[in-house]
């Protein structure tokens, strides 16, 4: 059989094994075969790609995870990889006859739009450096889940037994969390009394300054409740343990926090990064994992980095509808957070660019969330700028003026 000039391989990634099918240029399929996700099996799928056609385009539907061994194996071909989001592929399965769904379908379905489309963002190979940033941003984002989830279900916990201190107290505060480990209960604050609460919230380690504040508002929601509500005996030791859970949980995120950003300050975009108002090491570090840290190999121009964050709004257009913008449905949640919370930090900088820019926009008549979005929209420009010049920016008049 000729060798052919050119195929199109899709990739249906999966933990245990992946399906990878094969199309040439008239979409018939040249082979469709499972593979184990192992480098034996996976290096013997690219030397049949290799026997089947000169040149050969890869596509996948994931970046993370089980694709790990074949991304890291694949670049060693010198030939392109695209990803094809999971979305992206269950919209054009629908081109294809048949309602069914199978691993050899998919596969199929993502060679096919590879070969259709030329929109697909490229796939680079990160360096060591940001592929473990990549690592730790996530496991940090898990850990913030964590911790939301935690504290929702403590104050649950709380006003089921105890309204008044509920209220009393902001929980994602150590100080707080402190005083739940010993004391959650009415009766058991009046019992302890201010010589108590104030050992305890010592010995724990709250805020010395803040812990007379803590002790009267304590006692003060202790003598609005002088009755005990059903199940408080049942509740109350959950409360103190979930509470010492979240302290270690909070002393582990600091730890990923300070690991996170000493890593992120070996990155030689580091400096310029950080030098935008609104992006630490934490924001910083997630803006290098969500993009490989390579932006004109990822994407080419800020317009395509701005698309790919979901903040180029797109037109719907319809008869004599024109100008009909909305945000587009395909974008990397990921990187779009990161954007929308560099402004929002941006913003609380007096006399900034970032804030001149937002108070200029609700003068125009946006509102909150229409201005914050503008300004994500141009720190993508100004962080575009930067990586691709390599320089930094400085928060001088002149620079500001720029």
């Amino acid at each position: 059989m000729a060798v052919r000039e050119r195929i199109w391989v899709g990739v249906d990634v999966g933990k245990a094994g992946h399906h990878a099918c094969a199309v040439d240029d008239t979409g018939k399929v040249v082979f469709s075969q499972k593979v184990t996700n192992g480098q034996a099996a996976i290096e013997e799928l690219i030397a049949r790609v290799g026997r089947k056609a000169r040149a050969a385009v890869w596509a996948v539907d994931m970046t993370s995870g089980a694709a790990g061994l074949l991304l890291t194996l694949l670049p060693g071909t010198g030939q392109r990889v695209l990803y094809v989001p999971g979305r992206l592929v269950n919209r054009m399965a629908g081109a294809f006859p048949g309602e069914g769904k199978t691993d050899a379908k998919d596969a199929r379905t993502i060679a096919e739009t590879a070969r259709l489309r030329g929109d697909l963002t490229a796939v680079t190979h990160p360096d060591e450096l940001v592929a473990e940033l990549r690592i730790l941003t996530a496991r940090r984002e898990d850990l913030m889940a964590d911790w939301v989830r935690g504290i929702n279900r403590l104050r649950e916990l709380l006003s089921s037994i105890f309204p008044a201190l509920e209220r009393a107290f902001d929980y994602s505060t150590r100080s707080a969390l402190v005083l739940l480990t010993g004391y959650c209960t009415p009766a058991g604050i009046r019992a302890a009394g201010a010589p108590g609460l104030t050992e305890h919230l010592l010995a724990g380690g709250a805020w010395p300054k803040g812990i007379p504040s803590m002790v009267d508002k304590a006692l003060a929601a202790a003598d609005e409740q002088t009755v005990a509500l059903p199940a408080e005996s049942a509740t109350a030791p959950l409360i103190s343990r979930l509470a010492r859970q979240l302290l270690d949980l909070d002393r582990e995120i600091k730890d990923f926090d300070k690991r996170i950003a000493n890593r992120f300050g070996e990155h030689p975009h580091a400096a310029p990064i950080t030098s935008v108002d609104g992006f630490g090491p934490i924001l910083g570090a997630q803006l290098l994992a969500d993009t490989g840290g390579d932006l004109r190999a990822m994407f080419g121009n800020s317009g395509r980095m701005a698309a790919y964050a979901g903040l180029a709004p797109v037109p719907r257009d319809s008869g004599r509808v024109r100008g009909n913008l909305h945000r587009p449905k395909r974008y990397h949640r990921g990187l779009r957070r990161v954007f929308y919370l560099a402004a929002l930090s941006a913003i609380k900088v007096q006399d900034g660019p970032s804030r001149r820019f937002y108070l200029r926009k609700r003068d125009e008549g946006k509102v909150h969330t229409q201005a914050l979005i503008a300004l994500a929209r141009r720190l993508v420009d100004v962080i575009w700028a930067l990586l691709r010049d390599g320089r930094e920016f400085h928060r001088s008049p002149t620079a500001q003026a720029a």
